[in-house]
């Protein structure tokens, strides 16, 4: 049975290190472009972030991640446009949603920050808990597991718990399994291919796939990052005949076109 077209999530890193296309959006009007953009392209959501989580990258204190994206939220929140923030500090949670964004996308499920659930809790914002370990300087050696799969749905299903022991209503969690976040590429590849097991634990999935390494391992050394999108699209199809609920991408476009296809192909017809 197949499942209903996935939302897809328009990446907009105000950052200067993002592994894909850090310092490309530092400036307000920059990123208020980029993000128009992003929406043209079939974005319904942009997911705003300030600090790089990219294998071996530096923490940055949370009044420099504030400093980065609480003013381009608050210019797209003027044009109406659906707002995530991508953050593992509480207080840039809580800044976020008073300048306009509605969810709260934290790579740490709670982990990084223990003020996290208590913020989140009384805001009424949808609450993305991503599987996670450790931070990006040490989630590398982080990365073993006995059956990938299994372990990061009962990791997450331990975080949702508590999370609704916190107060967050399960209608308002999204949970994400993490892909390259301690995980080796063979990791992702068997965890994705059992997506389903979380899928099960009876909450929407967002995949946060594109561009990333293990993708990039399918294609010839020396690829442009951009060269990522195809199989990053490719994917994104596979993955909504497994039902997932949401794709974070950053080209959508590309996603758009894949998703129509495989939308005609399951439907029988093209619209």
């Amino acid at each position: 049975m197949n499942a209903s077209r996935p939302v897809l999530w328009g990446v907009l890193n105000v950052t200067p290190d993002s592994f894909s296309d850090g310092g490309k959006f530092l400036s307000q009007d920059l990123a208020v472009a980029h993000a128009a953009s992003l929406v043209e392209q079939g974005a319904a959501v942009i997911d705003v972030g300030g600090e790089s989580t990219k294998p071996g990258a530096q923490r940055v204190a949370p009044e420099v991640e504030q400093e980065r994206v609480i003013p381009v939220i608050q210019a797209l929140a003027k044009l109406g446009y659906v707002l995530s923030i991508d953050t593992m500090n509480a207080s840039t949670a809580s800044a976020a949603i008073a300048a306009g964004a509605t969810i709260v996308n934290d790579v740490s499920g709670g982990l990084a920050d223990p003020d996290m659930f208590a913020t989140v809790a009384p805001s009424g914002v949808d609450y993305v808990m991503m599987h996670w370990r450790g931070h990006s300087d040490v989630m590398d050696d982080l990365a073993r597991y006995r059956d990938v799969a299994s372990e990061v749905r009962s990791e997450l299903q331990e975080r949702v718990a508590l999370a609704m022991e916190a107060g967050i209503s399960p209608n308002r969690i999204i949970l994400d399994p993490g892909v390259g976040f301690a995980k080796t590429p063979a990791h992702n590849w068997a965890l994705l291919s059992r997506i389903d097991e979380v899928i099960s634990l009876g909450h929407r999935v967002l995949v946060g796939a594109s561009r990333k390494r293990f993708l990039g391992e399918l294609l010839p050394e020396g690829h442009a990052m951009t060269e990522r999108d195809e199989p990053s699209a490719v994917l994104g199809a596979l993955l909504a005949e497994r039902g997932v609920w949401g794709l974070r991408v950053h080209d959508p476009l590309i996603h758009t076109r894949a998703l129509d296809v495989w939308q005609a192909l399951s439907e029988g017809s093209a619209q």
